[in-house]
């Protein structure tokens, strides 16, 4: 039986939000499902609360307004954080990456979640 996993685009003001709606929408209230990039798509294999099978369906409601909380503010605000934490020798990329973002190109956070969601769990999302 497909599970049906409900992101409640309504609640998503920013990444750290979008990962408590997401934790709580496979794992419950309080649930966990990853506090980063990596860990939200090594959840999404299975074994973290969605069906090692993939039998599973996420489906993002209002997903228009949490398009516009992870767009480019938000890109621009997790690329300034990450840039004060990554490796010297990864900092140039992502300096490129923040400067791209504040001149209004490159893919939002938005399409970070969406990329790492078809490409993890293919078939699974559903925008609403």
């Amino acid at each position: 039986m497909t599970r049906t996993y409900v992101i409640d685009g309504a609640e998503v003001a920013g990444l750290e939000s979008f990962w408590q709606v997401i934790g709580e929408a496979v794992n419950g209230p309080g649930g966990y499902f990853g506090r980063n990039l990596d860990a939200f798509a090594d959840c999404l294999g299975g074994g973290f609360g969605t069906p090692d099978d993939g039998d599973f369906v996420i489906e993002w409601r209002d997903h228009e307004l949490s398009r516009r909380a992870l767009g480019r503010d938000e890109t621009v605000r997790q690329l300034r954080l990450r840039l004060g934490r990554v490796h010297p020798q990864n900092r140039a990329a992502v300096q490129e990456e923040l400067d791209r973002a504040e001149a209004g190109q490159g893919a939002t956070v938005f399409d970070w979640l969406v990329r790492i969601m078809e490409e993890r769990a293919p078939g699974a999302l559903r925008l609403r």
